[in-house]
């Protein structure tokens, strides 16, 4: 037995790499899993997959930017569930390039996604654990918030946004029911360059994927040995990377 069965999972941007990966390795470990993300026909697609190999799980159309639609994941995991155990925001997207291009219209997607997108799933989800007595949030943030470095400062800047966000929950919140956990991957083979506008910088991007990048399974599992702790135990970060990542 796994310490991730019978535990329900609600996961944002789950309808491909790194939430794809998580979706599928809980749900094969015991895990019932709610699955949220903006392209229906891949979520549709995933759970039927999910529920061929005897896993448990269902999904509904989530764009995190919209409050109303993390009540409503939150709300589909307590309805078809029971309950709501844990919630991996994991929804991003990366819009780099130096700040004097004054992407403004990039800087605000950004904020929308990671940083108002997380606060959103955490609004839907403290009540329900408040109401429980336990619940865990675990989110996906980067090494880019780690190692600053040119083209990435919005972006850094909204991950460690939520890792501040994250780490002053954990703070308000050491009555023993919220656990917290940030998973900060490097370069993982993931969709996430798609999202980058300039052109060489997502050539730069999508090359470092396909010489050194990590398989989502590897993050998967990360996020998974974080889930599986006994309820008084709290993996409050995880770092994860290639070996060869500078």
């Amino acid at each position: 037995m796994s310490g991730v069965t019978g535990k329900v999972v609600a996961i944002t941007g789950a309808s491909s790499g790194i939430g794809e990966a998580t979706a599928r390795l809980l749900a094969e470990r015991g895990a019932a899993v709610v699955l949220g993300a903006r392209r229906r026909e891949r979520l549709e697609t995933l759970v039927t997959e999910i529920r061929d190999r005897g896993g448990r799980a269902v999904a509904g159309v989530t764009d995190v930017t919209q409050r109303a639609d993390l009540d409503r994941l939150v709300q589909r995991a307590v309805e078809e569930f029971g309950q709501l155990d844990v919630l991996i925001g994991n929804a991003g997207i990366a819009k780099l390039g130096p700040v004097a291009e004054g992407d403004v219209e990039g800087w605000s997607a950004m904020i929308d996604v990671n940083v108002r997108g997380v606060l959103h799933g955490i609004a839907a989800a403290l009540p329900v654990f408040r109401r429980q007595g336990r619940g865990h949030l675990v989110t996906t943030v980067s090494t880019s918030g780690l190692k600053i470095v040119p083209g990435q400062a919005v972006y850094a800047g909204t991950k460690n946004a939520v890792r501040t966000i994250l780490e002053a929950l954990r703070q308000e919140s050491t009555d023993g029911v919220l656990r917290t956990t940030t998973v900060s991957p490097g370069f993982v083979r993931t969709e996430l360059a798609d999202s980058i506008d300039d052109p060489a910088e997502r050539e730069r991007t999508q090359r470092r994927f396909e010489e050194f990048a990590l398989d989502p399974a590897a993050v998967a599992r990360a996020i998974a040995f974080a889930i599986e702790q006994p309820e008084d135990v709290e993996i409050g970060d995880i770092t994860i990377r290639p070996t060869v990542q500078n």
